[in-house]
């Protein structure tokens, strides 16, 4: 067997997973994670933004840091790379909604506008915005802002849809879940791949955010009741059990190069 190729100055494999129906699973149940588990940590567990703030971004520091320092894509390391960039990206939103009184409306806008200044930076150095080549430094820079971009934009934009225009949890996890149906299609029937990809990567983030509001929210408010701290546990455990499965395969991969 031929081992994988390496690309890339530095001589990195790609850092990005292969984008499956699990990557789509993981993807929308770290969203969803990232909503209500900001919930539970400030109010249930009773930390308080401030301390939930400074501790998740702590975290993720940490997180990227160890993502940033491998030479391959490692699942354990970069999905909790992914979760906790949900919940800071999450923050990050609740802060100028909540904190700060920023109208969705602008936050939306910004973060649109962000995420577009930061796709255009990097294809002008890079001269692709392809996640199947993460193999440098400055493209898995790039990578990540783009990354907490989405995840800030999603949370903006599924809160402007859901309270400001008054779409409420169901319709909104309706719509959005639409929205990604047919960006799949659009996919399917031959369109930009890369295009279709971060349309469908940005819309995970509002269809996780309702969805976690619907199971998490009061029935009186519209919502199934589960509460923030049985519904990120049972999202948690999923994602666990998908990266250790991931893992395991991989590290079942590695060995079997070894020994070739």
């Amino acid at each position: 067997m031929n081992k994988l190729p390496m690309s890339g100055s530095e001589g990195w494999l790609n850092k990005v997973p292969e984008i499956t129906l699990s990557f789509w699973i993981i993807k929308i149940m770290s969203t969803t994670v990232g909503e209500t588990g900001a919930d539970f940590l400030a109010v249930n567990a009773g930390l308080g933004q401030g301390i939930t703030r400074t501790v998740m971004a702590a975290l993720l520091a940490a997180a990227l840091f160890a993502q940033l320092h491998t030479r391959r894509y490692t699942p354990w390391i970069y999905w909790l790379t992914v979760v906790l960039v949900s919940v800071v990206g999450t923050q990050i939103t609740d802060l100028l909604t909540d904190g700060l009184g920023i109208s969705l409306y602008i936050s939306t806008s910004v973060f649109a506008a962000a995420l577009a200044m930061i796709f255009f930076a990097w294809y002008r150095v890079e001269r692709t915005l392809s996640i199947r080549d993460i193999v440098t430094r400055s493209r898995e820079l790039f990578y990540w802002a783009a990354v907490l971009c989405t995840f800030a934009l999603g949370t903006a934009a599924g809160d402007l849809a859901t309270e400001a225009l008054g779409l409420g949890f169901t319709w909104g996890a309706v719509v959005f879940g639409a929205l990604i149906g047919i960006t799949y299609a659009a996919w399917r029937m031959g369109n930009n791949a890369v295009l279709t990809f971060w349309i469908g990567y940005v819309l995970t983030r509002p269809y996780g955010a309702a969805l976690g509001d619907l199971l998490t929210q009061a029935k009186t408010y519209g919502g199934l009741g589960m509460g923030a701290m049985w519904t990120s546990a049972l999202f948690l455990s999923v994602i666990v059990m998908l990266v250790a499965v991931a893992q395991i395969g991989m590290n079942g991969s590695r060995s079997a190069q070894g020994a070739e």
